[in-house]
């Protein structure tokens, strides 16, 4: 089965950030997406935001930027539609918060969004798929030669781990304490067809994988295939999907050009001739696992040979290996911004650094507070 990819500008990107609605009230989720998208994108509005979209779920909304070059153009779109949102959303007494979960939210309390797709999904997902109450970052990469975009996808493989960490947001899950910096991510991967990518070898490989995925009725086209990494034929780009739901714009902005840095200077690798790291799938997983539990207090595994080093370290030494290559991309103000994460701690630890101040670090006080510190975070990240 022959997948068509629609090569893209070499290493523009695209970002998708899911935000969940919460009311300002008790700090439990709101489901107004409805109400807010209508009002936005209503006949004779003021810049009618097409790309504020829907989600599966009534209490979510997700900001969709066009393709750019550079990072910083595409914060100032989500700026401008997250300014909007944020003044919808309080007029409706609610407020906007970026994580990947929601400390004490219940999805038997949610809604599902009217919708053929959705009410398919949730059809077939049942139990498990009622359960994706959670939040999420996409980075699409450009990718120009699609002979590339295997091997960039193994790349970027090697390096979720890191990824993950710094974006971990979801310490909770209704009402508990998980014990997981990202509760999301084991959520998301009972889906059947989410989680880690096959171990493909080339384009050709992958195209035989979706044959058989959607003859077997798996998938009805290849965007319900929703692995972490994944190509995106349609957009001809390489699709990151490992994030957490991120807190603040800044952040964002940080993991956005982190991941635009790692697909370029593999772009750069190829160029010169050089093959890049693909680790055994079982080191892959094990990575994955690791950053979803301890964060960015994991030891991950870095090569082929199983050598394992501090997560922070790597990170550390990935910012200053990507130095040049954010500064040709316009994006070292962006880079330097991971390492403020490092500094100052995922958003998962200040989560739990929060409600570890309350006699009751589960109790709806300290929860609620948590709720409050992500919206203040949002707030002040898309500051006017």
């Amino acid at each position: 089965m022959a997948v068509e990819f629609a090569a893209s500008p070499r290493s523009t990107l695209g970002i998708e950030w899911e935000l969940a609605l919460v009311s300002q009230q008790d700090h439990s989720l709101a489901s107004i997406a409805p109400a807010l998208l209508s009002e936005i994108n209503a006949p004779g509005a003021d810049a009618q935001m097409p790309h504020v979209t829907r989600e599966l779920l009534e209490n979510t909304i997700e900001l969709v930027t066009a393709p750019h070059q550079r990072v910083g153009e595409a914060v100032d779109e989500l700026r401008i539609m997250a300014q909007r949102v944020q003044d919808a959303a309080e007029t409706h007494g609610a407020c906007v918060v970026g994580a990947g979960s929601h400390p004490f939210g219940r999805w038997v309390d949610e809604r599902v969004t009217p919708s053929e797709r959705y009410e398919r999904f949730i059809d077939r997902t049942q139990w498990w798929g009622r359960n994706m109450l959670i939040w999420g970052v996409h980075v699409h990469l450009g990718i120009d030669r699609v002979e590339r975009v295997i091997p960039l996808m193994h790349a970027l493989l090697a390096r979720l781990p890191h990824l993950l960490a710094l974006s971990t947001s979801s310490p909770f899950w209704g009402g508990e304490a998980t014990g997981y910096a990202s509760n999301r991510t084991l959520m998301f991967q009972q889906l059947p067809t989410a989680g880690l990518p096959w171990d493909l070898d080339d384009w050709g490989h992958f195209e035989e994988v979706v044959e058989d995925l959607t003859r077997t009725g798996v998938i009805d086209d290849v965007s319900e295939a929703r692995w972490d990494v994944r190509p995106s034929p349609r957009w001809g780009t390489l699709e990151f999907r490992g994030f957490d739901g991120v807190s603040s714009l800044n952040e964002v902005a940080a993991l956005a050009a982190l991941t635009q840095c790692l697909v370029e200077d593999g772009q750069r690798r190829l160029d010169r001739g050089e093959s890049l790291v693909r680790l055994q799938p079982w080191y892959v997983r094990e990575n994955k696992w690791r950053a979803a539990r301890y964060g960015l207090d994991a030891r991950v595994i870095v090569d082929r040979e199983g050598t394992q080093v501090p997560l922070r370290e790597d990170i550390e030494r990935l910012i200053a290996e990507l130095a040049p290559v954010a500064e040709s991309l316009g994006c070292s103000a962006e880079l330097a911004q991971v390492g403020a994460i490092l500094t100052s701690g995922s958003s998962a630890e200040r989560q739990l650094k929060t409600a570890q101040g309350f006699a009751d670090p589960t109790g709806a006080e300290a929860l609620g507070a948590v709720v409050h510190g992500l919206a203040d975070a949002f707030r002040a990240g898309i500051a006017r």
